[in-house]
Formats: C-alpha cells, sequence, structure tokens
C-alpha cells in the first residue's frame, strides 16, 4: 500500500513547550487510522503539520512523499480537511458554499458532484438553507460533503461524528466506510468516541502530551493494555503516569 502519510520523530515546541515529541506514525492508502488521545494530546498540531499550516521543529513528514511546506499546492489538490469545528462561511446557502468550493477544487460536472453528495449526506433539503442558520450537525453533514467534492486521496477528519446524534453517526460512519472500501482513499480520523474508533479503524495511534504511548491494530492495542474497551485504554493513558510511549507497545508494568 502507498504510503500518504509518514513522519519520524516529528517535534512542534512553542515557547519551550512541546505540543508534539518525536511523534512517528503512517497512513497507507485504503485504510482509516485513528489518532487519538485527550484534549491537548497534539492532535490539531499534528493535523496542521500534514496540511502544511505550521512547520516542524525537529523531525520528517512527508504527505503523497513530498514536504507539505514546499509542495502545499500541489499536495492539497490530492487531500481534504474537514472538523466538526471549522466553520464555512456563514452568510451564504449551503449550496452556494458548495459551488464556491467546487469551483476552487475545479470540479468538472460540479452540478452533478453536488447533488450525489447532498443525497449522500441526506441534506438535499437543506440546500437552499443559510449555512449559519443550520444546526452543528447539519454544518458538520455539510462540511463533510465538501470535503469530498475533489475526490480526495487523503482525508483528514477532526472529531467528524462529534456534534450527529447517535442515528446520523452511524450513516455518516457507513458513508466514510463505504467510500473507503470502494476508492481506497485513506482517512485520518481524530474521535474521543472509543467505540465508533473501535469499529472504523483499521489502525490507531494513541497520543498523550506529545509522545506516542501506544500504536497498533485496535485489537492489538487493547491486548497490550490487558483492556477490554478503548475506554479503558482511553482512561488509562489520561491517569497514569507510568506509561511510556513506544510504537506498536503498550503500557510499562506499573511501579
Amino acid at each position: 500500500m502507498e504510503d500518504l502519510i509518514r513522519c519520524e520523530g516529528l517535534c512542534k515546541e512553542y515557547a519551550g513547550t512541546k505540543a508534539l515529541d518525536g511523534l512517528s506514525l503512517s497512513v497507507s492508502s485504503g485504510e482509516i487510522v485513528g489518532l487519538l488521545g485527550p484534549n491537548g494530546a497534539g492532535k490539531t498540531t499534528a493535523i496542521h503539520l500534514f496540511l502544511g499550516l505550521l512547520s516542524p521543529t525537529r523531525g520528517q513528514v512527508r504527505v503523497f512523499g513530498k514536504d507539505p511546506l514546499r509542495h502545499k499546492h500541489e499536495i492539497s489538490k490530492l487531500l481534504n480537511f474537514s472538523s466538526a469545528y471549522a466553520q464555512l462561511p456563514s452568510n451564504l446557502k449551503v449550496l452556494e458554499n458548495l459551488r464556491i468550493f467546487a469551483k476552487l477544487y475545479n470540479i468538472r460536472q460540479a452540478a452533478k458532484k453536488i447533488a450525489e453528495l447532498l443525497e449522500l449526506f441526506e441534506i438535499g433539503h437543506l440546500k437552499n438553507r443559510v449555512t449559519g442558520a443550520l444546526s452543528s450537525g447539519e454544518k458538520t453533514r455539510v462540511n463533510l460533503a465538501k470535503c469530498l467534492l475533489n475526490d480526495p486521496k487523503l482525508l483528514l477528519l477532526d472529531e467528524p461524528t462529534a456534534s450527529l446524534d447517535p442515528e446520523m453517526a452511524d450513516t455518516v460512519r457507513g458513508v466514510l466506510r463505504k467510500i473507503q472500501e470502494e476508492t481506497k482513499v485513506g482517512i485520518l480520523y481524530t474521535s474521543h468516541n472509543m467505540p465508533e474508533v473501535e469499529a472504523l479503524c483499521n489502525r490507531i495511534y494513541f497520543i498523550h502530551e506529545g509522545r506516542l504511548i501506544a500504536s497498533g491494530t485496535p485489537k492489538e492495542v487493547l491486548l497490550s493494555f490487558k483492556s477490554h474497551s478503548l475506554d479503558q485504554v482511553f482512561i488509562k493513558i489520561v491517569r497514569s503516569g507510568d506509561l511510556i510511549g513506544t510504537t506498536g507497545r503498550g503500557p510499562k508494568e506499573a511501579r
């Protein structure tokens, strides 16, 4: 499988504070990879580095084999980003927003593509609504439609179901799984919903205070932490001071 993201020893410091401390990970085509950790763990910083919005203090990051800072324009054509907390222009109608982004992405047959995505995310009835007047869950679905306009090879999704009710979150997970299987898109996925991660992700990385604590398939991480659920793993990582960051391994034995 082709590596879409690969970073080695990635560090980012702000005024002496380490937001990321030696992170190494990879995302390949055709897989969904979870980047997990509590608030402030460094997940958003990592995504910004992958998008070329920040420069690393140390270490190396490659997206599609290229430096995201030096090749930002070229890389941006091949990926897209969505966050439950990112806002589209609020004074525009949903259809206006999607048309503008389709033009920015130079999408052929944009009207057909937009119609397909409106149907896929069950938001066709919202197309003439002002985006700023939508609920948070509706805005999330519009944002997800936006990020699929250019048929990306890589998706960076920051808590994409955080504002959705359980039924719609399940629908969105089904859509993402279907797209991943059909197009072999690679997806980097952050979430605090551990059952969702367990069901959706092929591999996961747990980070805490910028350090990699554990990685592997969900089953491998559960075994290494001797836990029955990723919720338990999450709690152990946040509460224990005895964990060390080692790729593919779990915690140190408690002292």
